[in-house]
């Protein structure tokens, strides 16, 4: 409601997919937040999907959440915004490009517990948590596989 409309006031870029709206904001430090913004935290929030996601279309990045660890909707939802920052600066400008004019499509999605590791060491962008909220320092939160990193 308001608070959202406050908060697009702000300087932003809004990008809206198949089945989503995503706002994301320049960098701020930690305590430099504007309140518009700040009143929009995601926190406690568990969402249940009826239905197991489907499986992503080809040449689709994923950004792999660790199976091993318990996240909240926020939290889990800001490491998959660090994910995709992630890939996006490993790719080369054309590939940054191409990811544009496709529309950047994404899919988020749970890694497979026997999967984990081999996508940690696979050489593609992980996010390591500084354990500023809930979970230890230094946790691998997401690995950013997008094909053209592969």
């Amino acid at each position: 409601g308001a608070e959202w409309r406050r908060a697009e006031a702000l300087p932003g870029i809004t990008v809206t997919g198949q089945a989503a709206e995503v706002r994301v904001f320049p960098p701020v430090p930690l305590d430099g937040w504007p309140k518009d913004l700040a009143k929009l935290q995601v926190s406690g929030t568990d969402l249940d999907d009826p239905e197991p996601p489907t499986e992503p279309g080809p040449g689709v990045p994923v950004l792999w959440l660790n199976p091993g660890l318990e996240m909240s909707a926020g939290k889990a939802m800001a490491q998959a915004g660090h994910g995709a920052q992630l890939a996006w600066w490993e790719l080369t400008q054309p590939q940054r490009a191409a990811w544009r004019e496709a529309g950047y499509p994404l899919a988020v999605r749970t890694a497979a517990p026997g999967r984990w590791e081999e996508l940690t060491t696979s050489g593609l962008p992980v996010v390591r948590d500084a354990g500023f909220t809930e979970i230890a320092p230094g946790s691998c939160t997401v690995v950013a596989d997008h094909p053209a990193l592969r």
